[in-house]
């Protein structure tokens, strides 16, 4: 009877068929695509990360250069 789930022999013959119908040749390279955009995903993911750390110390350093701009403009006494 069907017990709601696929044995291995099912998950093998769909194997077999996609090999059949694709070939090796390309499941190698579809493989080797789908893992360098993940790479490249990942990547841009770090890089994303890195510039709002360095927008928070530039827009620090941007409050001190005009903190001390205002405060070398003002006459002294």
């Amino acid at each position: 009877m069907f017990s709601g789930g696929f044995s291995i022999w099912h998950w093998l013959v769909v194997l077999a068929v996609v090999l059949l119908v694709f070939g090796t040749k390309r499941l190698t390279s579809g493989a080797k695509d789908l893992g360098s955009a993940v790479k490249e995903f990942k990547k841009g993911m770090r890089e994303d990360d890195k510039p709002t750390a360095q927008l928070g110390s530039e827009q620090a350093d941007s409050d001190k250069d005009k903190a001390a701009k205002a405060e070398a403009s003002q006459p002294r006494d």
